[in-house]
């Protein structure tokens, strides 16, 4: 049996859309072939679809989705997510369910068993697990048809008490089918890898593995979509951050192999480097989340900075260096040398660019505020305000020119806020939120590694906000090498005060650090949508109360 591979670009709620690609991948692989073709977990409606499930509407159209998809399955077979309704009068109204599609209509489906609820995952609000377990027989292979988390039984404190493959095992299964929707994160493909590999070597059966690609707003989904026999080896595996496609055959012994090559024995996949998977899911992530709102051209302020540099040259990859406008607005504590290495960027980008000085604005602003302020001296409220005259100034551009303002500010600035509100953390999608500030720095070098692209004035010289005279970033905060351990350890391992200590960490700089996370929480609920690429990011996945004490 010939098995085709789709691996897709889903756009959540947009039916005709995921419709008509479902259709062509069929027909690709009808004419190479295949006799069933596996698409992703909730393809039919794009994933998360959220509150969307809990719309009758929605639910229609994903029905009458998939009867659109069913007719063009007559001599080829498909399996696809869809969320379909529970016809019980007890429990969640809705399953995560696989529908089995062929002779023109729908003729078997299976459900999810295990329904994550934690970190980005919600799906215990909207669905009903599955209680029966069936294999599903085509062209004589009986297939143990799971989705996503069914297979993700591990370690030695399993999070489910009840494993859907122990129950599938019992009927003698052929094959593992897996259909998944599993975020992107920069360790998750090899975990992924781990425990796939894991689930075939158990059981000694083959598993064929189908993911999303492309990123519904924070989250971001990476693809790798793959197939491993029986021992374990991987033996076709499909491109990260891309759609795909591939094949497999299914023999009559159950082994199963790929006739596209002439060696079935390992080394096919290959998992990028940690920054290079980064890279490749920010640029994915700006990419999608303009396509799919409509949009075609950013803003950024551009400080001559290593953040705003890098942000720049993400957006000019994903969306074309000629649609992101760079705005310079100097202060009078703007050195000469931001102001030039931030020209040296755009040339060498050839990239759009407006210098708006700031500083007579900044100047009225005091003027009006003076007698109100009563001759108190300057402080935070006089660097905020610069701060907010540069995004007032952003989101007039944006408005004017319909250009969408792209937030600059990394993971360790929003963890400590550092960072102004309504100021420089303004913006509709948060680029390097989920990114710590010495892997800006990694991730400024592997741009560079071929040709300077960011000036290597932005990488040495000191970071600063430049809002007060001869500011650094140091006057307020440990250094980035030590506050980043910290950080990581803190919020990614939730290790407390006493672990931290243990590692050997400065009291006072434990202390201080986490008061400024946790005092910070109400800013960050107030901040764009943060792409996420580590396995703990600030939005959705971290859920923390504005008005607690704890360590603060």
């Amino acid at each position: 049996m010939r098995v085709a591979l789709a691996q897709l670009n889903y756009h959540i709620g947009n039916f005709e859309s995921n419709t008509a690609k479902v259709i062509r991948a069929i027909r690709q692989a009808r004419e190479n072939g295949a006799e069933l073709v596996l698409f992703a977990e909730l393809a039919v409606s794009g994933y998360p679809p959220r509150d969307f499930l809990e719309f009758d509407d929605f639910i229609d159209r994903c029905y009458r989705s998939l009867e659109t998809i069913a007719r063009e399955c007559t001599d080829i077979a498909a399996i696809i997510g869809s969320p379909s309704r529970n016809p019980g009068n007890k429990g969640k109204p809705l399953f995560n369910t696989a529908f089995f599609l062929y002779h023109g209509k729908i003729e078997d489906m299976r459900h999810k068993t295990l329904l994550p609820t934690y970190d980005v995952f919600d799906e215990y609000r909207y669905f009903e697990p599955n209680r029966l377990f069936n294999l599903l027989e085509f062209k004589g292979k009986r297939l143990a048809l799971t989705i996503c988390e069914d297979l993700w039984i591990e370690g030695t404190h399993p999070l489910y008490t009840l494993d859907p493959m122990e129950e599938l095992i019992k009927q003698e299964p052929d094959i593992m089918i897996n259909i998944a929707a599993s975020p992107f994160h920069y360790s998750q493909a090899e975990t992924r890898l781990k425990v796939l590999k894991a689930n075939v070597l158990k059981y000694r059966l083959p598993v064929v593995y189908v993911n999303h690609v492309g990123a519904q707003t924070e989250l971001l989904f990476d693809g790798g979509s793959l197939a491993m026999n029986k021992e374990g080896d991987v033996i076709n595996s499909l491109r990260f951050f891309g759609e795909d496609m591939g094949f497999v055959n299914l023999e009559e012994d159950n082994q199963l192999i790929n006739k596209e090559i002439s060696s079935n024995k390992g080394g096919i996949i290959q998992i990028p480097e940690k920054i290079s998977l980064i890279h490749d899911a920010l640029v994915m992530g700006i990419q999608d989340y303009f396509g799919k709102l409509g949009f075609s051209k950013a803003v950024i302020g551009l400080s001559g900075g290593i953040d705003s540099a890098l942000v720049l040259v993400l957006a000019a990859k994903a969306l074309g260096a000629d649609n992101v406008l760079s705005v310079l607005m100097p202060s009078a504590f703007s050195s000469d040398h931001s102001v030039n290495d931030a020209l040296a960027l755009v040339e060498n980008l050839s990239s759009p660019y407006e210098k708006i000085p700031i500083e007579d604005i900044f100047q009225q602003f005091n003027q009006s505020l003076s007698p109100v302020f009563k001759g108190l001296p300057f402080n935070l409220a006089e660097e905020n305000i610069q701060a907010r005259v540069r995004a007032v100034i952003l989101m007039a551009l944006s408005n004017k020119m319909g250009y969408i303002l792209l937030n600059t500010s990394n993971k360790s600035e929003a963890a400590v806020g550092y960072g102004t509100l309504y100021g420089d953390m303004c913006g509709a999608i948060s680029v390097l939120g989920d990114v710590y500030k010495t892997e800006v720095y990694e991730l400024a070098g592997f741009i560079n590694k071929d040709r300077v692209v960011i000036p290597e004035n932005i990488l040495l010289k000191p970071p600063s906000a430049e809002l007060r005279p001869d500011q650094k970033d140091s006057d307020s905060l440990p250094d980035y090498a030590i506050l980043d351990q910290i950080l990581y350890q803190y919020i990614e391992k939730r290790k407390g005060p006493d672990d931290l200590l243990a590692m050997g960490f400065d009291k006072d700089t434990v202390l201080k650090t986490l008061k400024m996370v946790n005092t910070s929480e109400h800013k960050r609920y107030q901040t764009p949508p943060v792409l996420r690429v580590s396995p703990k990011a600030f939005g959705m996945g971290r859920r923390m109360p504005i008005v607690a004490k704890y360590l603060s």
